[in-house]
């Protein structure tokens, strides 16, 4: 539902910010929000796949480095990530709109210190570094795709409740994952 919800929310934005609300009947105006609906469905089976490969890449990481080898290489990857969807499509790429780069990756970093200061709230501060990592380089990986594309509309048409669905799942792992009491 959370992933319905941003599409939806994204899908209509982007129709009144371009103006192409152009239904011709009744009919098109109420089956256009149901195609955001399984479309958003879709972004939030895609989203939990990611954040499947996230828990095991986080495992497989614990067990090989060091847990403080391994939350310096979470850093680490995390800049890299933000730095390359910032500056380095920019200068690589040609024909690229610095703006729009820009603003995705500030979005980004923005929603992953939000999600990661409610994360912290909600559990201790040993859940900083994964979770700003989840937000920055996992959803990042997760829009290369698109990003491939170069249509802004369509990078904001996933991004949205891309992020969304990926902040639910890292403030629910918690409360999922509670220690039974024996």
């Amino acid at each position: 539902m959370i992933g319905s919800g941003g599409a939806v929310i994204a899908g209509l934005a982007l129709q009144t910010v371009n103006g192409r609300i152009d239904f011709k009947s009744t009919a098109d105006s109420l089956v256009y929000p149901l195609i955001l609906l399984g479309y958003g469905m879709l972004v939030s089976v895609y989203a939990q796949l990611g954040f499947f490969a996230y828990l095991i890449l986080n495992y497989m990481g614990i067990g090989v480095f060091p847990r403080r080898s391994w939350q310096y290489i979470q850093m680490v990857l995390s800049a890299l990530a933000l730095l390359e969807l910032i500056f380095l499509r920019t200068f690589v790429g040609e024909g690229r709109n610095v703006l729009s780069d820009l603003l995705l990756g500030l979005g980004i970093l923005l929603t992953a210190i939000i999600v990661t200061y409610f994360k912290v709230r909600s559990t201790n501060i040993s859940a900083w570094i994964p979770t700003f990592f989840f937000m920055t380089a996992i959803t990042i990986v997760e829009i290369i795709g698109v990003l491939r594309i170069g249509v802004d509309s369509a990078t904001v048409f996933i991004v949205i409740p891309l992020l969304a669905c990926n902040a639910f799942q890292i403030l629910m792992l918690h409360r999922i994952l509670k220690p039974v009491s024996a």
